[in-house]
């Protein structure tokens, strides 16, 4: 997938920094954010949460909702030329710590040692009532 958008900012006389966004074209009513945002080698991801091909919300245990957050999370980092492979970072948002395990199990099938870096925290509430939101930073 191309970059919805790219803009070169200069940092000072000798150096210049591409940033390039990456998702789907804004539509009306979206959200104002892209799902990812690269420079320099770096990409950082957006927040993910379990939603399908159509946009529309995954129920189900931590386990399902788990699997389908990185398999987007995934589809984005290859939409933008990196793998999961290039993560260094990962964030994860909670909804139940008691989901930890369940959650833990699926990451396991994702991410491979060496693991990125990773805080996983429980919040109040995520968007649309799901139980799980990640983002992550990768380098190439």
């Amino acid at each position: 997938q191309q970059a919805i958008s790219s803009k070169t900012y200069t940092k000072t006389k000798e150096q210049t920094m591409s940033i390039k966004r990456y998702g789907t074209p804004t539509k009306p009513g979206a959200l104002p954010f892209s799902k990812a945002a690269g420079a320099d080698g770096w990409l950082f991801v957006s927040g993910q949460v379990p939603r399908d091909a159509d946009g529309e919300i995954v129920t189900g245990n931590i386990t399902v909702q788990a699997r389908v957050t990185l398999e987007n999370l995934k589809k984005v980092l290859e939409s933008a030329g990196y793998s999961l492979e290039d993560v260094v970072r990962v964030n994860v948002f909670l909804d139940d710590p008691r989901d930890f395990a369940g959650f833990n199990k699926v990451y396991a099938q994702f991410f491979q040692e060496p693991y990125p870096a990773r805080s996983a925290v429980q919040v109040a509430r995520l968007p649309k009532d799901v139980l799980v939101e990640i983002e992550a930073i990768a380098q190439l």
